[in-house]
């Protein structure tokens, strides 16, 4: 493994100066701390990755920095009232590859160690020129006691130290200051809300896909946790201890131990392939940490995705025994273990807000008290969550959720209860799968728990997208959240019955990592579902239909024309109705919104929107007809204009300049804005650039109208890029008169984002000012700036795809470009058009966070040409490839 030799050799490289006066021995002492580390990290990266391996990597590397640091206090000369304690990870005897190793000097009085002050430097000079980069501090016992009374970290720190040399007995008289200065109840509430605060930095899931193997949801720090919660208690200081206590079972110690070792091991290996100390499994590590552990990719699975698998099922189960166990410490800490209970029925209890089973064995018993559980939590007032003894009820009637369980009658309709309940079901299954009960229910939903999706856009693993999917549906349904989205809420309102989306959320990606069609191979899924559960009739229809084209109209608003016809008029025959266009709009703005928080923005909820209202009109009786259509608007555009005071035909100098194809492609707002700002330009030869704030609140809308040539979308996509805006979408036309109208919806960064409408007006005065000289330039196009790519997209490269085919009228082209995305990739994709007089009709530029997918309609005598439309793919795809 590459990362050993750099790991022993440590981050200083070249081997330290000697400190004056130091031992003539310490070039040696030095080859030999280094050779026996490498030696130690070799025999690890060679031996099976087994939780023994890592065990005993972790003792042994501490006991070699123990016996470096003692032979190095003996040679500073410290002073007998002094002694060298470890703490932190060094502290618990376990260092892993590139982990710090943390000391304290501690002595009896502040003067003791003003006194040492000359053989301390000589000490850590010492540390340092051996090799050990150390962390040290100098305290004395009161220092530690006060520091240990304002700061948790401190007192944590000082738990859970072990003398390595010197007098230990003042490191003895420490620990016991310490504990009788402990109050347990404060110390678990503290470190309780550190962890919680710790877990909203991670977004409060283990399943973030590049997570920390120590400081995320799941993680080695909260067992950590546990621990320190324990050991403040004086409950014990390992699950043997806990176990013995009554706090674990002994089946739980075992898992707890298997689990602890499994992320110990894989953050052993993370340490040695990235050659430094690196916590977070980063997508460009974790394909060399699978390798590790010879985890090869299969038909359905990068060697990557089983590491993470693997990882996310450790952290899963870490997640659901820390809140066993601390639940069950603090009962003990509080002396609440035995406090009264409020009976709920025969089978649950009230214990304080926490749902309690009657008892223990309720589940061998009853089987269906599984799923009951979650639906008393909903519509029981008052129930914020599982009580410990719920908890580790659940984790042990796993085994119980087999195959006649998933049959049973009574668990399918205890199901179905919890879907149609009036609120709650976000909480309910989120519940369910962190208690592993929904994927021993629905068996299909048990395969894309933990599993990654390798793409650009999606932020969490396919389960953890579904439940935020659920909770985007959920939340239309919620008045309190009906500013977010008020479309969504209003036809949420009217909906019913709901549970018909939910059904569909939770089915709808559901057949994600096999092999064909996910959407298809749900639809078939969901289809059985609804068989098994008594959903039949029209609503069995709808669901089978969203999960299937659940995708279907967010590509028609992101790729094709709107304000063509034929497009409306085939979307409106696919949906065939109102109900089923309102419930596909939901789902479909549920689903981006789940995918990741940079996917969606205010310009792709408008063209849903758009498509929608457009959809709609159809659906109800207007037949799709250009003429009539763009007479409408023509007259609420004249209609506009005469609200703003402008005079009667101020519109025609402009519009007797456009074809049918303009007004087709602009909704009567645009039409009045563009008539307002040019009709006085008309006719004088003067080019125009104004910019105005979008109507969906987010970016800039950019008008141009300047005399045409044949490079200039290159040219304007240019100055867009060089400034920071990213392209949305583009209209383009030319007037008979020879000049191009574009209409571009760009984004940028704002200067201040607690101030919009200053830095909207800003970017407005920017792009008026600046865009025109740029654009009217007679230099050459200069070349796209190759820039480096996230890393992301350099873990996963989507493959270059450009298609060029004849639209269906055979008029036009249709040019489809796939690639990741990157700085300059609209200009580079430009600079080839331009390059063959190829002629831009309308963009539609679609980002899908690192993935763009980009349509475009062009035109040119070049096209006709079977040669050179194979010259000018093969430059597209040299254009859009990813930099090395």
């Amino acid at each position: 493994m590459s990362g050993v030799a750099a790991l022993a050799r440590g981050s200083t490289g070249a081997p330290a100066p000697a400190s004056p006066g130091g031992p003539p021995d310490v070039a040696v002492l030095r080859q030999r701390f280094l050779d026996g580390k490498a030696a130690l990290l070799a025999a690890f990266a060679a031996a099976p990755p087994r939780i023994a391996a890592v065990t005993r990597l972790l003792s042994a590397l501490a006991r070699h920095v123990d016996h470096t640091l003692t032979t190095l206090w003996q040679s500073a000369c410290l002073p007998a009232n002094a002694v060298l304690v470890a703490v932190g990870g060094y502290g618990r005897a376990e260092l892993f590859p590139a982990s710090d190793v943390d000391v304290m000097i501690l002595f009896d009085t502040p003067a003791d160690a003003a006194a040492a002050q000359a053989a301390i430097e000589h000490f850590v000079a010492l540390c340092w020129d051996s090799g050990l980069e150390i962390g040290s501090s100098v305290r004395s016992i009161d220092d530690c006691l006060g520091e240990a009374a304002r700061d948790i970290t401190v007192q944590t720190a000082v738990l859970e130290s072990r003398p390595v040399c010197g007098n230990t007995a003042l490191q003895r008289r420490l620990q016991q200051a310490m504990a009788a200065a402990t109050d347990a109840r404060a110390f678990l509430r503290a470190k309780t809300l550190e962890m919680r605060q710790r877990h909203v930095k991670f977004e409060g899931t283990p399943y973030a896909l590049e997570p920390n193997c120590k400081e995320s949801p799941g993680g080695l720090r909260d067992l950590q946790v546990v621990i320190w919660v324990a050991r403040a208690a004086g409950l014990g200081h390992s699950w043997r201890a806990l176990c013995a206590k009554g706090l674990v079972t002994p089946f739980e110690a075992r898992r707890l131990h298997q689990h602890e070792g499994q992320l110990r091991l894989i953050r052993a290996r993370l340490h040695l392939v990235a050659a430094r100390r690196e916590d977070r499994l980063l997508f460009d590590l974790q394909t060399a940490v699978a390798e590790s552990f010879g985890l090869q990719a299969t038909q359905e699975q990068h060697g990557s995705e089983r590491l993470m698998h693997r990882y996310y099922w450790a952290a899963k189960a870490v997640t659901q025994l820390n809140e066993i166990l601390l639940l069950n410490i603090e009962a003990r800490i509080t002396g609440t273990e035995r406090a009264p209970m409020q009976a709920i029925n025969a089978r649950f209890l009230d214990r304080g807000g926490l749902l309690e089973v009657a008892r223990d064995t309720l589940y061998e018993e009853e089987p269906h008290a599984i799923l009951e559980t979650f639906l008393v939590l909903q519509h029981t007032p008052g129930l914020r969550g599982l009580s410990a003894a719920t908890l580790r009820a659940l984790y042990n009637a796993r085994t119980l959720m087999g195959a006649r369980f998933r049959r049973d009658p009574r668990n399918r309709a205890l199901f179905m209860r919890i879907l149609c309940q009036p609120q709650g079901q976000t909480h309910a299954l989120r519940q369910m799968n962190a208690t592993s009960v929904l994927g021993r229910y629905l068996w299909v939903f048990r395969r894309i728990v933990g599993r990654m999706q390798h793409d650009l856009f999606h932020v969490y693993t396919v389960d953890q997208h579904i439940l935020m999917v659920l909770r985007n549906v959920r939340r239309f349904l919620i008045p309190e959240h009906a500013h977010e989205y008020p479309l969504c809420s209003q036809l949420a309102a009217g909906f019913d019955p709901p549970w018909v989306l939910y059904v569909a959320a939770l089915f709808h990606d559901v057949a994600k990592g096999r092999r064909g069609d996910h959407s298809e191979l749900g639809a078939h899924e969901v289809r059985r579902f609804c068989r098994a559960h008594g959903i039949a009739g029209p609503a069995a229809v709808l669901i089978e239909f969203l999960v299937r084209e659940h995708l279907t109209m967010s590509r028609v608003a992101q790729k094709e024309d709107l304000y063509d016809p034929e497009v409306i008029g085939r979307f409106a025959a696919l949906v065939g109705d109102a109900r089923t266009l309102t419930a596909l709009y939901l789902l479909t703005v549920a689903d981006i919104r789940g995918t990741g928080p940079t996917v969606w923005n205010a310009w792709k909820g408008k063209l849903l929107e758009d498509l929608y209202r457009l959809t709609l009109r159809a659906l109800g009786g207007a037949q799709p007809d250009l003429h009539a259509e763009i007479e409408a608007r023509k007259q609420q555009a004249r209609e506009l204009l005469a609200e703003r005071g402008l005079p009667p035909d101020c519109e025609q100098s402009l519009w007797q300049t456009l074809d049918v194809g303009y007004f087709a492609r602009h909704d009567a707002e645009e039409l009045a804005w563009h008539a307002q700002a040019l009709s006085a330009q008309v006719g004088t030869g003067a080019a125009v650039v104004h910019a105005r704030r979008s109507e969906s609140g987010q970016g800039l809308q950019v008008l141009l109208y300047v005399r045409d040539q044949p490079d200039l979308f290159a040219r304007i996509c240019g100055y867009f890029d060089r400034h920071g805006f990213s392209i949305q979408d583009a209209r383009v036309h030319t007037t008979r008169d020879g000049f191009a109208l574009d209409t571009f919806q760009v984004i940028a960064p704002l200067r201040d984002p607690d101030d919009e409408e200053t830095s909207y007006r800003l970017l407005m005065r920017q792009v008026q000012a600046q865009a025109l000289a740029a654009i009217e330039s007679s230099a050459a196009l200069p070349e796209p700036v190759r820039v480096r790519v996230s890393r992301r997209v350099r873990s996963f490269p989507e493959t270059p795809r450009v298609t060029l085919a004849p639209d269906e009228r055979a008029q036009r082209w249709l040019l489809t470009v796939t690639a990741s995305d990157r700085s300059g990739l609209l200009y580079a994709i430009a600079r080839v058009l331009a390059r063959h007089e190829i002629n831009l009709q309308l963009a539609k530029v679609t980002t899908l966070g690192e993935r763009v997918e980009d349509v475009f309609l062009v035109d040119g005598a070049a096209l006709q040409q079977p040669k050179v439309q194979l010259q000018i793919e093969t430059e597209l795809l040299d254009a859009i490839g990813t930099p090395a």
